[in-house]
């Protein structure tokens, strides 16, 4: 029958306080240790063996509280030596070791500067979405909310609550994403005012709510056209709003998308979910250098029939709601004279714009 490994640790050998020769000994088997260690780590191993809390030294240096008065200040001066002897040699062998450690250092990191480098092009944020998220800081800054909706949308949220007639044009299959069956009353959602009729059912009043996301419509991809782009629109509902509202809103917004020097223009106009309604144009420098204005979206007052939809009174609630394409405001804001560079997935064309966050 086999007998069990005896696992404890070799007991230490102690030396009394007063040994003279074999506190030498331990003093002359640090040093020894000290010098042999080739590295830092070999240095670290053989501090704690010398100097931790079980090394001999330390262990004998607790035995002098049971000595006399008169040995425990021969024993004091004794150990006090042999230890200051050790530290001072831990102390030069690991300045020597660092050194050597930090010249290795440099030479195996030594980078060749006439060496071809290996070029990892950098990623950058695509600047549709840095945008988005730059149009919602602004209306945040305003104390507005930011709401977000489904793409696939049900017909009386698109249509029917904004005041859209059953024969609208907009409603045929040449111009919206309908999902088979028809019957089953859903699409994808032509604009992101919908979103505008949910945050008004869900919140109470006054409300006012930016709406960013993506929309769908079957337009032919070109230069200035996408079947799938990126609508903000906002919506506003309180206690006496007026078209001065809406044009000081929309003022603001321009300042910050285009500078301080930017003005905007409101031209009668006409959408079934607002009344009165208007085109909004902005004072747009172009890449030449000159300045135009040019269509930027469309806004107005909202429809009592659009009100009385998501739930308000219009005899005591007035609002104001407004939209524009994340695209366009690109195309006027960076000289883009091509939609379809947004949708390629080139890399370059995001790098263009830097690496904004």
């Amino acid at each position: 029958m086999s007998t069990p490994e005896n696992t404890e640790e070799p007991a230490v050998a102690v030396p009394h306080p007063l040994d003279e020769a074999a506190i030498d000994a331990c003093v002359t088997a640090a040093l020894a240790d000290f010098d042999a260690a080739t590295d830092l780590e070999q240095l670290k191993t053989a501090r704690l063996a010398h100097t931790g809390e079980k090394a001999p030294i330390v262990l004998a240096n607790r035995q002098i509280k049971d000595l006399g008065k008169n040995e425990k200040k021969e024993a004091g001066k004794l150990l006090g030596s042999a230890r200051g002897r050790i530290q001072k040699a831990l102390a030069a062998r690991t300045e020597v070791l660092e050194e050597e450690h930090a010249a290795r250092i440099l030479i195996e990191e030594t980078v060749d500067v006439t060496a071809a480098p290996r070029r990892r092009p950098l990623g950058a944020r695509h600047p549709l979405n840095v945008l988005q998220e730059r149009v919602c800081d602004v209306f945040t800054a305003m104390g507005w909310e930011i709401a977000e909706g489904p793409e696939l949308e049900s017909e009386w949220f698109n249509f029917d609550a904004l005041n859209f007639d059953p024969d609208h044009p907009a409603r045929e299959m040449q111009d919206t994403f309908f999902v088979e069956p028809k019957d089953s009353h859903l699409l994808l959602r032509t604009h992101t005012s919908p979103v505008q009729i949910r945050a008004l059912l869900d919140r109470d009043l006054p409300t006012y709510v930016l709406c960013p996301g993506k929309t769908f419509r079957t337009d032919e991809l070109d230069a200035t056209h996408t079947p799938v782009f990126h609508q903000f629109e906002g919506v506003a509902v309180d206690k006496g709003l007026t078209m001065a509202d809406l044009k000081g809103t929309l003022e603001h917004f321009a300042r910050q998308m285009f500078g301080p020097e930017a003005a905007i223009r409101l031209r009668p106009s006409y959408f079934p979910f607002t009344e009165p309604s208007a085109e909004l144009d902005v004072w747009h420098a172009d890449a030449k250098g000159g300045a135009r204005w040019v269509e930027w979206g469309g806004c107005g007052m909202m429809n009592p029939n659009v009100l009385r939809a998501a739930g308000v009174d219009p005899d005591e609630y007035t609002g104001f709601a407004f939209g524009m394409g994340v695209e366009r405001t690109l195309m006027f804001r960076n000289g883009v004279l091509d939609m379809r560079d947004m949708i390629e997935g080139d890399v370059r064309f995001s790098q263009h714009f830097g690496m904004e966050v």
